[in-house]
């Protein structure tokens, strides 16, 4: 899994509340689309209309918000059924970071696995930075970063956003969970080694002849 420690770059507003798992990878794209190609038909329902064509409305399609790596979104962002193909997409189109008031929880999850990063803000705090996000078509820088777990808005507001140290270090590490499974079995199987070398005698109690 690729590491997120710093981010920086555009971030596209997305008000629209319960954007559910089928709005971002739809479920007749399932069988036709993989986790390389997802992308290709996030937000399909929202970016493209009726004949094929982009929706010029569609904030991803806005020339400025092309490439955003932060997306800010309504309530519920990702709530539905549970498939990590929306994370995929979502990944695939350059998405690192999505902050929203509320996530589905197996969404919010699936993030982690995936080096995405939610955050959850008050509606507050997520309806200001959409305004900011909004006042320049794009031209407006947000920075993220995961080891202070601060984000840093075009104004120079900074805003402090709960990250458990465990997904923290995941994330500063690029690990997902069979990695970090992983990681610590060598740890163990370190401890246990020096702990024969230190205390022989406890590991031969328990050998059968």
């Amino acid at each position: 899994m690729e590491k997120l420690q710093q981010l920086q770059g555009v971030a596209a507003p997305l008000p629209r509340a319960n954007i559910d798992t089928d709005i971002i990878t739809p479920m007749a794209r399932l069988n036709t689309a993989g986790k390389h190609n997802m992308h290709e038909y996030t937000f399909e329902p929202l970016r493209f209309l009726a004949d094929g064509s982009e929706n010029p409305d569609f904030v991803l399609n806005k020339p400025g918000y092309r490439g955003a790596s932060i997306l800010i979104a309504g309530r519920n962002f990702g709530c539905g059924s549970s498939r990590e193909t929306a994370v995929w997409g979502i990944r695939g189109l350059g998405i690192r970071c999505v902050i929203a008031e509320s996530f589905g929880d197996i969404f919010f999850n699936n993030c982690f696995q995936n080096s995405v990063l939610p955050i959850r803000l008050p509606a507050e705090t997520v309806a200001e930075l959409m305004v900011e996000a909004g006042a320049d078509q794009g031209n407006m820088q947000f920075q993220v970063d995961v080891a202070s777990r601060t984000l840093t808005t075009p104004s120079g507001r900074v805003i402090t956003f709960d990250l458990t140290p465990d997904r923290q270090a995941a994330l500063l590490e690029g690990l997902d969970e069979i990695a970090q499974t992983l990681k610590d079995d060598a740890d163990t199987t370190a401890f246990q080694d020096r702990d024969r070398t230190a205390r022989p005698w406890i590991h031969e109690l328990g050998r059968i002849e």
